[in-house]
């Protein structure tokens, strides 16, 4: 898990961008998508209104033909005395009637004459009782029953009009009702304005529809409603008969309003609505448009959002490539360039990538270059300069000691001494040679302590054994290496300050290891000072006590801590009367390191 979150935390820019990406892709798509489908649908519509409302006029115009028609009939059986006479005549002998019927037979057809275009028949029905009829079977209402019919009512009630209204009726031996559309007028005296009979005139609704029938088509629908709402006429014969406030509200709003087209919900159905008024049937003549249906035939949404799944698929997988190889150059160049935190400054990048990201690199390259160049110069500086402070350092050899231990030796050559003073030149010869030799040299522990036993051999020479010196050194630490010149000072600092007030005491040399550490202790039983009872504590640098080579206490830890780190160095302890102990902290060095410039 911890390998999948550092992936993802390395990989975090191109993740980031690419998610941006895939939102800003999918967003812009989807969002052009749906402008384009809206857009389609707002100019299908207008367009689409615009042409059915051409095509309601047309049926508009197919109706107003057969209402003059009707409106012919109705005019030449009001004007008719045939129709009259027939209508009013009281009752006579059969021969006189049937002379009657036959020649309101001939006059019928007169009269038919008018509709002849079309299948409808013709009924005229009197105050006498009498009543006429070309095709009694068609719409199958009896006579008797005709003169109560809601039909007859409403006519009688408006004798000026020419009524259209909707009827239902079941024929004998037909399986289910029929839907009529029956035309009536009142048969009126022109003089005293008294009723003598009416004229109806009967059509089926399947023929009614043939005059918008060629107009209609899958999600293309017409209704025919009447002033009640009842739907007169459809080409969806499921909702003849039907009554719908809702489409009857609807139409009258844009017809009111006069506006080309409305979006309305229709019987559970996001439809388009158009309408027309036709004055003389009293009819709203609807158009009915199923929106989902009729935009999907001119844009089909599954076709448009594959090609925008597709388009959005290879957007991405090329956004994924570039951005891939674009963060992954930038990605590596980030991690090789942290890894200078770590003082990593070998670690060159190789220029790959964009443009801006081989420029970065080289800059990057020239810049540890630089940096490496200029280490390389203020280490070898530095070195040079130890060098020579460490060379000049190592020749300031204390005159007086010099003197006096040239004087020793000439009194014990006096005195006949000659072995002791052999011992003596010889004790000199080895310090010196170790003062003057490389400074760069480091020497063994064991090599170390005879040179101390040397030291401590002239100095007991010189000022006699009132001061004793107890080396210590564990056997397995005789092997390891130490710089020069780094306990030597300070047995020397304890012969010369160590015993001021105290006539004789005992300096002891121990030396032991850690793990990974090497320790030198000096301690004496002296007099000790004030001022150095804490670890890692040095005196004030700028004493004037100067010790045997002229090193002063401070640029032995100096010597130190820049040869090996600031985790080695020199500390001292001291109480007043009770001594001073000094402790040299270094690393453990088995063998000789490789010699330097």
């Amino acid at each position: 898990m911890k390998k999948y979150l550092d992936r993802m935390k390395q990989d975090g820019l191109f993740i980031k961008l690419f998610i941006v990406m895939i939102i800003s892709i999918t967003a812009v798509s989807v969002l052009t998508s749906l402008v384009t489908i809206r857009m389609s649908e707002r100019l299908f519509v207008e367009t689409f209104s615009i042409t059915n409302s051409k095509v309601l006029n047309q049926i508009k115009t197919s109706f107003e033909s057969f209402n003059d028609s009707i409106v012919n009939a109705s005019s030449h059986a009001s004007q008719s005395l045939t129709v009259k006479s027939f209508l009013t005549a009281g009752s006579t002998d059969s021969v006189t009637t049937a002379r009657a019927y036959f020649t309101m037979g001939q006059q019928m057809k007169q009269i038919k004459s008018s509709v002849d275009a079309y299948d409808v028949r013709i009924t005229i029905a009197g105050v006498n009782g009498r009543s006429y009829s070309n095709g009694q079977a068609y719409w199958p209402l009896a006579a008797e029953d005709l003169a109560d019919h809601p039909i007859t009512v409403n006519t009688m009630a408006e004798p000026k009009r020419l009524m259209y209204q909707y009827d239902r009726q079941r024929g004998p031996g037909a399986a289910r009702d029929e839907h009529f559309i029956i035309a009536s007028k009142a048969l009126v005296e022109r003089t005293s304005g008294s009723l003598y009979g009416l004229l109806y005139v009967s059509i089926r609704e399947q023929e009614f529809k043939q005059f918008y029938a060629n107009f209609t088509s899958s999600g293309n629908d017409v209704v025919i409603l009447d002033k009640t709402g009842r739907i007169v006429s459809s080409n969806r014969e499921e909702l003849i008969g039907q009554s719908s406030p809702g489409l009857l509200s609807n139409a009258e709003d844009l017809v009111k309003h006069q506006l080309p087209y409305k979006n309305a919900d229709v019987m559970g159905k996001d439809h388009i609505l158009l309408a027309n008024y036709i004055p003389a049937y009293d009819f709203y003549l609807v158009n009915l448009i199923d929106r989902r249906y009729a935009v999907g035939q001119i844009i089909d949404v599954k076709s448009v959002m594959m090609i925008c799944l597709v388009i959005i698929s290879l957007a991405l997988l090329i956004v994924f490539l570039i951005s891939r190889r674009l963060t992954n150059s930038l990605s590596r160049l980030v991690k090789q360039m942290s890894k200078i935190t770590e003082k990593n400054f070998d670690n060159y990048i190789n220029i790959t990538g964009s443009y801006e990201t081989r420029e970065l690199g080289k800059a990057y390259n020239y810049m540890l270059y630089e940096l490496n160049d200029y280490i390389e110069k203020l280490l070898h500086t530095q070195k040079e300069q130890r060098n020579a402070e460490l060379a000049a350092l190592q020749r300031q050899i204390n005159p007086h000691f010099l003197y006096n231990t040239l004087a020793s030796v000439k009194f014990l050559v006096q005195q006949g001494s000659k072995e002791k003073a052999a011992d003596t030149i010889n004790a000199l010869i080895s310090l010196l040679q170790n003062t003057i030799s490389n400074v760069s040299e480091t020497i063994t522990i064991e090599q170390e302590l005879a040179n101390m036993r040397n030291y401590v051999f002239i100095n007991h020479i010189r000022y006699g054994d009132r001061i004793k010196v107890n080396m210590f050194a564990a056997p397995d630490c005789m092997h390891y290496h130490v710089p020069k010149l780094i306990i030597q000072p300070f047995i020397e600092n304890a012969f010369f300050h160590a015993f001021n007030h105290k006539n004789e005491g005992t300096i002891y040399i121990l030396v032991s290891h850690t793990e990974d550490t090497l320790i030198c202790e000096v301690a004496d039983n002296g007099d000790g000072m004030d001022g150095l009872s804490g670890q890692d504590t040095l005196p004030n640098p700028k004493s004037k006590r100067q010790l045997f080579t002229g090193i002063g206490i401070q640029n032995v830890h100096n010597r130190i801590t820049l040869l090996y780190g600031e985790q080695y160095g020199v500390s001292i302890t001291s109480a007043k009367g009770e001594g001073t102990k000094v402790t040299i902290t270094l690393p453990l060095i088995e063998q000789l390191p490789d010699s330097e410039e």
